[in-house]
């Protein structure tokens, strides 16, 4: 299927073909009629995409901080990467459209195969099959007129607006900024009965809302304009002012405060500064401002977006969903007519040049609906790189990758071994599979599973995925026959680990023996290798500190179904880590957690069957500038001290030895290369079975010490 991107790094717009997309839990996939271009917002991105380096830090100077921290954390060649990840790979465009559902997850039942449906979100995008959450998705009627279906996303957002400026029958709004947002605000104002006044700096635009939806329209550059507005209003002012412009000046505010009645409503919709002059209007009138969050209760909630829990509706009236089902309502009751708003209807081919018509005004433009060939077949299967076929032989590496995520795209793809034959990478955005699959120099992307799994080519496959699709993947790989690494953590439950160790431990018995590793890589740090031969022998002593820092309490990896928490995501890491240096298994452990921070700050204590002793100190409540890890081993008169992976520092008879690398190496490169080489020669792996498992039980077990207050055997 084709869809349309643009490369951030250069604003290069193209239309690619990428895999069709599965229907993931809880999504519908959508064969796309007409979705819309949002003149303001995706013409400021591809605006902000086609700037210089420097235009572009100017736009994001909090991620320009963020890049100059990695310098200093990570090194040159890290930041690179991380930059690049970001810059040089497709991006999506869009986020409004109207199809036909083509396939349903089957728990979803208030949805068939067939229906017509209306689309928002960042998924709802311009391509030829979307999927998309079905919270962000409404039912529309048959004879639903699809080209006003289209404009879904803004009409919500207007919508949103409108509800919070909580009017009544026969008060006064005005309308700073009459872009399609402002007309779909203006229209949807007229039709409940309010007395519109409408302002905006282009009076095509003020002409056209005049036609439509207006009872009073105005250039903002025309003299005498507040004296009409306070005569329009009976000498009152304006009940509410719904600020729909966009604009780096502060005068839409500003202007929004002088010709609002006191004690009136400011309702700020579209992307314009808010340090407002409080006096004379703000302070003397006491008016409210309010901010509009997009197309209602519920966005940026993974909880209602990704999941599709709904808010009831007797405590959260208006959510995004119900938003967008009233919008479609009123468009199926022709209560509002969208049709004057369509000033250009493109075929998707066309679609890049409406792009440079935004960007360099050369004719007039209002709603802009790309429009897609629906008699088109589209097929599941791969899509084909043109590159010259891998050379392969009998013990090459050939590589099956699924999942490229952030992660995966900064420090795994980039330090796969070059002698290993990269095949099919496979990820649930098929954008996302095309550009890594580029990128990274694989023969073919794909979304579905079974091009990895069951192409008998593909020997070994990396497992990148989020965590919860962690061990179901291992399990599908072992059955196939596939050496397996996969990123930590293994699993999320002690039910899974003992599913996988099942499957292990049946093949290990067959001819062929699957190679197995999980992505604890601080084990093959050159600093680890060093420690460990210097203070390996007998019983160790090791202190682990992580200033891990916070993350957002809504973050995929708090979600104990989808990330299973810091302890079973992350702490793993250091567990293992611990292991590797004693050279034994631990025996028990126990933890102790702050609860102010979600119990993601907290103290782990270890014991070891062969009298070792570990530490672990995981704190999120730490100054970022803190290097985020120091190790301190204790061993027969000897100490070691790595400090981020950066600097060794080795106390020995009283002398001091200290070594620094350039880059930080957490042996992400080396993990890789023992991995590759380990398949290649039938070699076995320094990390055991019995270390891997051993490491996931002991996340279980801090999770129960937590909760019991004591010291849990890590042996059921």
């Amino acid at each position: 299927m084709k869809q349309i991107t643009q490369k951030l790094i250069d604003g290069k717009m193209e239309i690619v073909d990428v895999p069709y997309p599965i229907a993931q839990k809880g999504h519908l996939v959508i064969k796309n009629h007409y979705s819309v271009i949002s003149a303001g917002t995706e013409g400021s991105t591809v605006k902000a995409a086609r700037k210089g380096y420097i235009g572009k830090a100017k736009e994001k100077p909090q991620q320009v901080k963020l890049v100059l921290d990695s310098l200093r954390t990570q090194g040159p060649t890290q930041t690179y990467r991380s930059v690049m990840k970001k810059l040089d790979t497709y991006s999506p465009l869009g986020y409004s459209c109207v199809g036909e559902v083509i396939e349903i997850d089957p728990t979803l039942d208030a949805f068939k195969i067939g229906d017509y449906v209306a689309c928002g979100g960042t998924m709802a995008a311009h391509a030829e099959i979307v999927c998309v959450p079905a919270n962000l998705c409404v039912k529309i009627p048959y004879e639903t007129d699809l080209k006003q279906a289209a404009y879904n996303t803004l009409g919500a957002i207007a919508l949103q607006g409108v509800r919070q400026a909580d009017l009544r029958l026969g008060e006064f709004c005005a309308v700073i900024g009459l872009g399609l947002i402002g007309q779909l605000t203006a229209l949807l104002l007229h039709a409940s009965g309010i007395r519109v006044v409408g302002i905006d700096i282009d009076q095509a635009m003020v002409d056209f809302a005049a036609r439509h939806c207006l009872d009073l329209a105005l250039n903002r550059q025309e003299p005498g304009i507040e004296e009409r507005i306070q005569q329009f209003t009976g000498g009152l002012g304006c009940d509410a002012v719904i600020v729909s412009a966009s604009s780096d000046s502060t005068d839409p505010i500003n202007f929004a405060g002088k010709i609002t009645r006191k004690r009136g409503t400011i309702i700020v919709v579209g992307n314009v500064p808010t340090g407002f002059d409080r006096e004379p209007y703000f302070y003397k009138k006491e008016l409210q401002v309010k901010m509009s969050c997009s197309y209602g209760p519920g966005r940026y909630d993974p909880l209602y977006e990704e999941k599709g829990l709904d808010y009831p509706a007797s405590y959260v009236r208006w959510t995004e969903n119900r938003n967008m089902q009233a919008f479609q309502d009123l468009i199926a009751s022709g209560k509002i007519d969208l049709r004057p708003l369509t000033t250009h209807v493109l075929s998707l081919e066309d679609a890049p040049r409406a792009y440079d018509m935004i960007l360099e005004k050369s004719e007039s433009y209002l709603g802009i609906l790309i429009q897609y060939d629906v008699s088109l077949m589209h097929d599941r299967g791969r899509i084909e790189l043109p590159r010259r076929p891998p050379r392969m032989n009998r013990i090459s590496s050939a590589i099956g990758f699924i999942g490229a995520g952030s992660y995966a795209q900064s420090h795994l793809l980039p330090n796969l071994p070059s002698q290993s034959v990269r095949l099919g990478i496979m990820t649930t955005s098929g954008i996302t599979s095309r550009a890594a699959a580029q990128r990274f120099g694989f023969t073919y992307c794909t979304t579905n599973e079974h091009e990895i799994f069951d192409n008998p080519a593909i020997n070994t496959v990396f497992i990148a995925t989020r965590h919860d699709s962690h061990a179901t993947y291992v399990r599908k790989a072992l059955l196939a026959g596939k050496h397996v690494f996969v990123e930590k953590p293994l699993c999320l439950t002690k039910v899974e680990l003992d599913e996988i160790l099942n499957d292990y431990s049946s093949q290990a018995r067959s001819v062929s023996r699957s190679m197995f590793m999980v992505g604890y890589n601080r084990r093959y740090a050159p600093f680890s290798q060093k420690v460990k031969a210097v203070c390996s022998h007998g019983p160790i002593s090791v202190i682990y500190r992580i200033n891990a820092g916070s993350i957002p309490a809504d973050s995929w990896i708090h979600d104990p179904d989808v990330g299973g928490g810091r302890i079973i995501g992350e702490v793993c890491h250091f567990v293992d880590y611990i292991t590797f240096l004693c050279g034994s298994l631990p025996t028990q452990v126990y933890a102790a957690a702050m609860e102010s921070t979600m119990g993601d700050t907290l103290q782990v204590i270890l014991t070891y069957a062969n009298g070792s002793l570990g530490a672990i100190s995981y704190f999120t409540n730490g100054d970022r500038r803190l290097s985020k890890e120091r190790i301190e081993v204790y061993a027969h008169g000897r100490t070691a001290v790595i400090d981020d992976f950066r600097t060794l520092t080795l106390f020995t008879g009283g002398k001091i030895k200290r070594k620094r690398l350039v880059t930080q190496d957490k042996g992400q490169k080396t993990a890789l290369q023992t991995f590759i080489n380990a398949v290649e020669s039938g070699a076995p792996l320094d990390m055991t079975m019995e270390e891997v498992v051993s490491s996931s039980m002991v996340t279980f077990r801090i999770i129960d010490s937590l909760r019991k207050n004591k010291v849990m055997s890590i042996i059921s």
